[in-house]
């Protein structure tokens, strides 16, 4: 999931650090929309070692390169339920982590909440306005295959609602009407190029 503000916000403000996840990773390009590891439940994770904590960390590089908040494996090619994030919370502290079969459950107060979003699958696109639950408690895994809970409001919120999603096959442009669906492909169609250029080129600046 992208930045609040722009698609070009970055996922923290600068002079802060990238998480020591980050470092460790490396790049992989983002699947797009179309692809179909993105529109089918992702398989359980079973298996908790050396190769699951690298995907982990590739996940942390991908979403900062691409100035995200969040990213799901698939949104990698990867079809597991796994998803990190990087992410201001309604506390305005900054929330980093990652989750394993992940299980949602909505909080009272149940109101659908109003805001913005996109999707680092759907480049180019503008955000697009969404309501979501504005608060969330998420049950699985950490990469050990120990228990953990996550709790979130606000945009933390809602980008753990978009990131079980995508581990669910479902798109945030599922949940558009259909002109706004329609719109968001056309925006894509018409900067997707020039978002995968500035891509590439941040992934070549992180790791320096």
């Amino acid at each position: 999931m992208p930045a609040p503000q722009t698609d070009a916000t970055p996922a923290q403000p600068a002079g802060r650090p990238l998480p020591p996840e980050t470092l460790r990773g490396s790049y992989r390009p983002i699947t797009e929309v179309g692809t179909p590891v993105l529109y089918r439940r992702c398989a359980k994770v079973t298996e908790f070692g050396q190769e699951l904590a690298q995907l982990i960390d590739d996940m942390f590089f991908t979403m900062h390169v691409a100035q995200g908040v969040g990213l799901a494996a698939n949104q990698i090619g990867v079809d597991l339920q796994c998803f990190v994030y990087d992410c201001p919370g309604e506390d305005g502290q900054r929330h980093i982590g990652h989750i394993c079969n992940p299980v949602m459950d909505i909080q009272p107060p149940a109101e659908p909440a109003a805001g913005k979003e996109g999707c680092l699958s759907v480049p180019g696109a503008g955000l697009h306005e969404l309501p979501r639950a504005a608060r969330t408690v998420v049950r699985g895994q950490d990469k050990d295959g120990n228990a953990i809970t996550l709790e979130g409001q606000g945009l933390l919120a809602r980008c753990f609602q978009h990131e079980t999603d995508h581990l669910n096959g479902t798109l945030y442009i599922d949940h558009l009407t259909p002109a706004q669906s329609s719109r968001a492909l056309q925006e894509m169609a018409a900067n997707r190029q020039a978002v995968s250029a500035q891509r590439e080129a941040r992934a070549r600046t992180l790791r320096d």
